[in-house]
């Protein structure tokens, strides 16, 4: 690891499932989730928000995993590109790579057009493409609020046993109204696998399977169950890309008894390894909270994480690092 060439890229989208009350917790209210993916991405560039107002914390003070996402980023060393799959609410102030998507409508009356789909996967794909010719590593993670829910359907399109097994933001998953929501998705699908991903899925899934599809090294998929979802798209259309694929992910999406990821990648056929970090000695009690199953996972925390450990760094660095720049985040927030 410590001689290869690595790339962290951050795939945002929105879907207007986010706007469904109680289906995510990604955002102080459901309009608000619009802004989620943007100021992530700025956060993880610049350590600082302009879509919102201060930094990517809750009032009652937990921190996007956006901050372990750039404190990793800052002891590793590795570049990092944002790709903006498609949202309502763009990023300010940061470079990103455009692939000719849209913000994802309502499943349940078709997410993305045919000809939009088509063109994404076109272009990540060539984008992947030009990517291998300077990187050995590629590290795709993801933000985009209510993905639990498409992630859900989309394996469900492509014939996974994905019932309950996907996770949430939320200690409480809301399964009963994802479930819902899915279920009328999922009624007079299409034949054509196409147009079974424009009906059901959402703008980060179709970008990072195809960004990982045209990437010809290896590949990570930085995330929790929404990457057994992008998994599974590769799966369908590059079936031969799977033996460079694996998913690394935190500790709190592979003990969460809400899903199962483990019981996901083994049915994709994805190999998973788990970042061990942990806040419960952090003394910082936004932290804290990720040990009693809030946010979990997202922006590649678990993944980024999990290469810092891997190039020698210790936990208690890696959280140290996250506490440093949380406090710097809460002091520009004051």
């Amino acid at each position: 690891m410590l001689q290869e060439r690595t790339l962290f890229v951050l795939v945002i989208g929105t879907t207007d499932v986010s706007l469904i009350p109680g289906i995510t917790i990604a955002g102080a209210t459901p309009e608000l989730t619009m802004f989620t993916p943007a100021a992530d991405a700025e956060f993880l560039v610049n350590g600082r928000c302009q879509v919102i107002n201060g930094v990517p914390i809750t009032p009652d003070g937990i921190p996007s995993p956006t901050i372990i996402s750039r404190a990793s980023l800052n002891l590793t060393g590795i570049p990092s590109l944002v790709v903006n799959g498609g949202t309502r609410v763009k990023p300010i102030g940061i470079p990103f790579i455009e692939v000719g998507g849209e913000p994802g409508k309502d499943i349940r009356q078709g997410a993305l057009d045919k000809e939009v789909v088509l063109r994404v996967r076109e272009n990540a794909e060539r984008l992947g493409r030009q990517l291998s010719r300077g990187f050995d590593t590629l590290i795709i993670g993801e933000s985009i609020p209510a993905g639990t829910t498409t992630a859900l359907s989309t394996l469900l399109a492509l014939g996974y046993n994905a019932l309950g097994k996907v996770s949430s933001a939320s200690p409480n998953n809301p399964v009963n109204i994802k479930e819902s929501v899915v279920k009328e998705a999922l009624t007079n699908l299409p034949e054509d696998r196409i147009e079974r991903l424009s009906k059901v899925s959402d703008p980060m899934i179709i970008t990072a399977s195809a960004l990982a599809e045209g990437f010809e090294n290896k590949v990570v998929l930085a995330g929790g169950t929404q990457m057994a979802a992008v998994a599974a798209v590769i799966k369908e259309f590059s079936p031969g890309k799977m033996k460079d694929l694996s998913i690394w992910t935190t500790k709190w999406i592979s003990q969460d008894k809400s899903s199962d990821i483990m019981g996901l990648t083994s049915e994709v056929g994805v190999k998973v390894e788990v970042s061990e970090l942990d806040f419960s000695r952090s003394k910082v009690e936004g932290l804290k909270a990720y040990e009693r199953g809030y946010v979990k996972e997202g922006v590649g925390a678990g993944g980024l994480s999990l290469l810092a450990m891997k190039m020698g760094f210790t936990k208690e660095e890696v959280v140290r690092e996250v506490e440093r720049e949380y406090e710097e985040a809460r002091n520009e927030k004051i």
